[in-house]
């Protein structure tokens, strides 16, 4: 197989209408052309060298759970709890169902020290280089920077899919198919592309996503995005759903290392400056210090606020496949089976005249009598019972702890 000159530049050519003609006039010149795609390369039969761009992902696992208290705890938060059951917790979940088209060894979780152990634990294939321990939480922003630092220290330039780790999707090849479009949108220039959740109720816990259906990129279906949407009030959520042009914001994005990067150096000087820092010392034994030193003068801000809100190129992918953010225990009543009086039961439970409860015990007894529309958790040191109107709420619950100095509820 001939190799390419490395003083030549290299000319990237995706295989699309036109396949024929790229290849004709590759022979006019002295270039040779290299052709990066998901697919087998055609240019392999002339003997050329394919280069392809590897596929990454990044999964966030730094996040509490509160609203999934009291069995979500800051030693055991919900990401690495099973909801399910097949037993799996939702990291695990969130890992496997990468795997067709991420290897493990390009999996990365970003997370914090306290929670390296136990990602060590349930998820023994990640390297542990892969596990990025924050010294801090700033925010979604320098969490992804620094994990594009990481990926970049190793390939130059990858592709990069960013998920949440506590999300549970029904429909996984639908899931997957759809990451592979997203793949194939930030390939083609500096795109930055985001999945959104069609609609199905005017929710006011989750951000929208404002995109123009009259314009799209290519036969994909990913549509321009105009702009990002704070969480609305219930009247103005009505609206997004009424009009067909508000999609939720998942939290889930992919686009390349070097895209993500230069919009970092526009958007967020200060942070890139000190993940510079960082990348330069990954691989030494000064990189723990200089983490914790960069990251204490970062900012706190989201991915959202501080790049996706003022970038251009940004396109959206609508993601049909069973999507669901399990942000409340609300959720346990759509990822499992309801009994004949819409109950949705776990542990030792006795239930007379109760309908429409969620109640989830251990080896403890718990009986119900005449309930309906509540929530009943019960753990080894604390119960819950709610009003399933209420659960927002939760994390009040949370806070009140707190000013207690009640920590080890928490």
């Amino acid at each position: 197989m001939s190799s390419i000159p490395k003083n030549i530049g290299v000319l990237f050519c995706y295989i699309v209408e036109g396949m024929r003609q790229a290849v004709s006039a590759s022979k006019r010149t002295k270039y040779k052309y290299i052709c990066v795609y998901r697919k087998v390369c055609p240019l392999k039969l002339l003997g050329w060298e394919e280069i392809v761009i590897k596929t990454t992902a990044l999964i966030m696992a730094g996040g509490r759970g509160e609203r999934f208290w009291p069995k979500s705890r800051k030693r055991m938060p919900k990401q690495f709890l099973s909801l399910t059951n097949d037993n799996k917790t939702m990291i695990q979940h969130t890992v496997e169902r990468i795997l067709p088209i991420v290897d493990m060894e390009d999996i990365y979780i970003a997370t914090n020290k306290d929670y390296r152990e136990i990602i060590k634990e349930q998820l023994p294939g990640i390297p542990a280089e892969n596990i990025l321990c924050e010294p801090v939480g700033k925010n979604t922003a320098p969490c992804i920077g620094l994990a594009a630092m990481h990926i970049s220290k190793k390939y130059d330039d990858a592709k990069m899919i960013v998920l949440p780790s506590d999300h549970l999707i029904k429909y996984t090849n639908m899931f997957v198919t759809t990451l592979k479009d997203g793949c194939e949108v930030a390939e083609k220039g500096d795109n930055l592309v985001t999945i959104g959740i069609l609609p199905t109720y005017p929710e006011t816990g989750y951000g929208y996503i404002k995109f123009d259906p009259d314009e799209n990129k290519g036969c994909l279906r990913a549509y321009s995005v105009e702009r990002f949407v704070e969480k609305p009030k219930l009247e103005t959520a009505k609206e997004y759903v009424n009009c067909g042009e508000y999609l939720w914001n998942s939290g889930m994005f992919i686009w390349k290392v070097s895209t993500i990067l230069k919009n970092f150096e526009k958007y967020l000087p200060d942070i890139y400056a000190g993940l510079l820092r960082i990348k330069d010392t990954i691989g030494t034994s000064e990189n723990d210090a200089v983490t914790e030193e960069e990251f204490n003068k970062f900012v706190s801000v989201s991915i959202d606020y501080g790049v996706m809100e003022k970038a251009g190129n940004i396109y959206i992918l609508t993601g049909a496949f069973g999507w669901d953010d399990v942000g409340s225990w609300l959720a346990m009543e759509r990822i499992n089976t309801s009994n004949e009086f819409g109950n949705v039961v776990s542990g030792n439970v006795i239930n007379i005249n109760t309908k429409n409860c969620i109640i989830s015990g251990e080896t403890k007894l718990i009986a119900t009598v005449g309930t309906e529309d509540l929530i009943i958790i019960d753990t080894k040191d604390a119960l819950l019972i709610c009003d399933k109107n209420s659960t927002q709420d939760i994390k009040k619950v949370i806070e009140n702890l707190k000013i207690c100095n009640r920590t080890e509820y928490i």
